[in-house]
Order: C-alpha cells, then sequence, then structure tokens
C-alpha cells in the first residue's frame, strides 16, 4: 500500500451503464465535469441528481459527472459510488489526501474530453450559466473559461464580509500581478482538455490557490480566457476557512511572481495556440509601472539605509539602485508590456541597464551637489534627494522602456 503522504491512491467506480473509467471520456463534443467533495453524504445525492437532470434535460452536448472524494471520513464515498452505480453518466473518483486542486489535477489529467469543467458540490452558481461557460471552448473561441460573481451581469447575494475579501484579493491580483479575470476564486470553471493538461505540468498548488495559478499561467502563456456572468448565492454551510484561506493564496501570489521574474512563468504552447495579444494600452501601462515603481522605490530606501551604515553614499546608492533595477525591469517587462518567456530576457536587462545608468548619473549628480552644498547632511535628507533624483530618473526609465525596449513594434519583429 503506497504511504499517504507520498502521493494519493485513485480509484475509480465505473458510471452505471458498465463503462470502465478509463473509457468514460471517449466521445465526441465530451464534457467531463467534476464535482469535488469532502464530507458532503448529506448533500451530495440531491446536489448530483439536480445537476444530472438539469444537463440531461438542457445541455446538447454529451457529458460526464465526476464526483472527485478528496478522502472524506464520512458516507461520501459510499454515496458516490451508489450514484455512480445507477445514474448513467455518472462516475466516483477517490483520492487518499486532500485537496481540491488535487482532485482536479488527478481527474483532469486523466481525462478524454473534449472539455473539463467543475463546479461547488453545495451548487451556489446558478446552473443556466453553464452552457455559456463551455460554448466558447467547444467552438475553439477561448481556451479557458471562468464564471464571474464580479462581472456587471452577475446577481450575487452573499455576506459583507465574504464580499469584501473576495473583491480585495481579486484587486491584489488585477494590481500586483497584472490578472486581466475579474474573479479568481468562483467555483465554476472549465477549459480545453488538450490546454489544461499543458498547463498542469506548471501548476505547483493542490489547494484553494490551485484556480489563481492556472489562471494566471493561462494568461502569461498568451491564452484567452473568457468569463460569464452568473447568479450566485452563499452557501451558510460552507466550511472554508477564510483567513487561513487567505494567508495561503498571499504565499502562493509570491510564488508565482517569483517564478514569472525567473522567467518560468509561462508555458510554451503551440504557435496556433498563441493569439494575436495587442499592447497594453499607455493607461494601463502606466498605472502598472506606478505600481512597481513605488515598489521598488521602497526596496531602494531600505536597501540604501542598511547599505548606508556600511559604506559611503555614492557606493550605498550605486548598490541599492542597481540590485532594485534588475527587479524593475523584470517586473515592467512582465506586467507592464506583457512580454512573458525566457527569450531575449537578458537582452532586455541589459538594455534596462540604460536606464539605470541614467538613473545612477541623476542620483549620484543630486548627492555631490548636496555634500557639495550641505557636507553635514544627515542619512535622512541624503535620501530624501535621493528619491526626489530617482523620481525623474524614473520618468527617463519608462520613455526609454516603452519606446524602445518594449516597443510593440520592435519586439513582433524579433
Amino acid at each position: 500500500m503506497t504511504q499517504p503522504a507520498m502521493r494519493s491512491e485513485l480509484r475509480a467506480a465505473p458510471a452505471a451503464d458498465g463503462r470502465a473509467p478509463a473509457d468514460a471520456g471517449v466521445g465526441t463534443r465530451l464534457v467531463e465535469i467534476v464535482v469535488p467533495v469532502y464530507n458532503e453524504q448529506h448533500s451530495l445525492e440531491r446536489c448530483v441528481e439536480e445537476l444530472h437532470a438539469y444537463l440531461s434535460e438542457t445541455f446538447p452536448y454529451d457529458y460526464l459527472i465526476t464526483v472527485a472524494d478528496n478522502a472524506s471520513v464520512d458516507g461520501t464515498w459510499e454515496v458516490a459510488t451508489a450514484l455512480a452505480g445507477r445514474i448513467p453518466k455518472v462516475r466516483a473518483v477517490h483520492l487518499d489526501l486532500k485537496g481540491r486542486g488535487r482532485a482536479l489535477r488527478q481527474v483532469w489529467g486523466a481525462s478524454e474530453a473534449d472539455v473539463v469543467a467543475y463546479m461547488d458540490v453545495d451548487l451556489s452558481t446558478g446552473l443556466e450559466a453553464f452552457l455559456p461557460l463551455v460554448a466558447p471552448l467547444l467552438s475553439g473561441h477561448s481556451d479557458l473559461a471562468i464564471g464571474s460573481r464580479l462581472h456587471r451581469g452577475s446577481a450575487v447575494v452573499r455576506g459583507p464580509k465574504r464580499e469584501f475579501v473576495s473583491r480585495t484579493y481579486n484587486f491584489l491580483l488585477r494590481a500586483t500581478m497584472a490578472a486581466g479575470f475579474s474573479d479568481a476564486q468562483c467555483g465554476f470553471k472549465a477549459g480545453r482538455t488538450e490546454v489544461v493538461k499543458r498547463l498542469l505540468e506548471q501548476v505547483e498548488d493542490n489547494a484553494w490557490f490551485f484556480d489563481t495559478e492556472l489562471l494566471l499561467l493561462a494568461e502569461a502563456s498568451g491564452l484567452r480566457v473568457h468569463e460569464v456572468p452568473v447568479d450566485w448565492v452563499d452557501d451558510p454551510d460552507s466550511r472554508v476557512d477564510i483567513v487561513r484561506t487567505a494567508l495561503d493564496d498571499l504565499k502562493g501570489m509570491a510564488r508565482v511572481a517569483r517564478r514569472t521574474l525567473a522567467g518560468r512563468g509561462a508555458v510554451e504552447l503551440p504557435a496556433r495556440r498563441r493569439p494575436s495579444r495587442a499592447p497594453f494600452g499607455l493607461g494601463r501601462q502606466a498605472v502598472s509601472f506606478a505600481v512597481i515603481g513605488a515598489l521598488c522605490t521602497l526596496a531602494y530606501a531600505l536597501l540604501f539605509l542598511a547599505l548606508r551604515q556600511l559604506v559611503p553614499a555614492l557606493a550605498a546608492n550605486a548598490l541599492a539602485l542597481g540590485v532594485t533595477a534588475v527587479f524593475n525591469t523584470a517586473a515592467n517587462r512582465r506586467f507592464t508590456f506583457g512580454v512573458t518567456g525566457r527569450r531575449d530576457a537578458l537582452r532586455h536587462q541589459l538594455e534596462g541597464g540604460l536606464a539605470f545608468l541614467v538613473g545612477l548619473a541623476l542620483t549620484s549628480g543630486a548627492v555631490a551637489v548636496l555634500h557639495a552644498a550641505a557636507p553635514r547632511a544627515g542619512h535622512g535628507v541624503e535620501l530624501g534627494v535621493l528619491v526626489a533624483a530617482n523620481a525623474a530618473a524614473t520618468l527617463v526609465r519608462f520613455v526609454l522602456l516603452r519606446a524602445w525596449v518594449f516597443n510593440p513594434g520592435r519586439v513582433q519583429r524579433r
């Protein structure tokens, strides 16, 4: 018996029509809907029957419902196998380890359907949005699709605490990760199977951050994410630990940001799966550049003050500016100008070094003038002068990066 700590064991119960799990995904225009569950013995039967009834009456494509039991310790697995035994197009899969992302990785990774999807067992999202969710995927228009509770056309009923947490989290994703989607955590998503399997190779999270990481990776890879407005009613029986989930999400965002800055934030896909992307507009570029600049300025100030205790002001300024310049160029490359992948990353850093030299000249000149005018100026005054000079250098950096280093025509030609 494999130790649970090493990997999860996957057991599948065949559907009522006698098909083996390995053949369950074989078919034309087949959509596989995964319902991850953990200790849901009391609600599972009602929800699966409701989902099956709705799809059998209204859904124009073939479908398979897979109940993925995430190591439940109650009678969930028995309920799931009973459903698979008596309802056609329903099967059950059991995992020995918990984690919604782990369940989706297992089932989606083994699926032979054209499109894979998932939804929460409580059916908080109105099922009438399911066909609009998967239709752009089946037609080839989009690569992934998500239900959005923050879309203008959505109708949402939930408490103020969850509303605040959700909006804050998605705002952070847009502000710090340049996310183009509006709702990362709605339990109502789908994707083209061939694309999803490629993304799963680099998705690391196996819990609640799985959705966000998958979407960030898809956008970084140039894939099209379709959004659907949904009707959504909060489940009062939800057992999600909001605080722990929020902390895990922040850790996940930091991990993805580090991977992106290292040039490993995208998946190489065939050329036909890479839609052409228009360059970001000036307004969005300016906002992204300003946010990155503010963060780098803060890092510069802290690093300068630390180094100033060890070396003279000019040396501390050069070291602090050099370190933050590397991160500034890498972050603007990905988030401000939308350039992904390792290709030309070194060249972009070298060309961005010209902006570093301009900033070094301005800030070093400002320090020299300050010391000439006030030889006894304290470290705080030095920092203030340097920040002001750095602001002027930032404007020069933006012009150089936008007009030369990441000029859309120049990037496309290369």
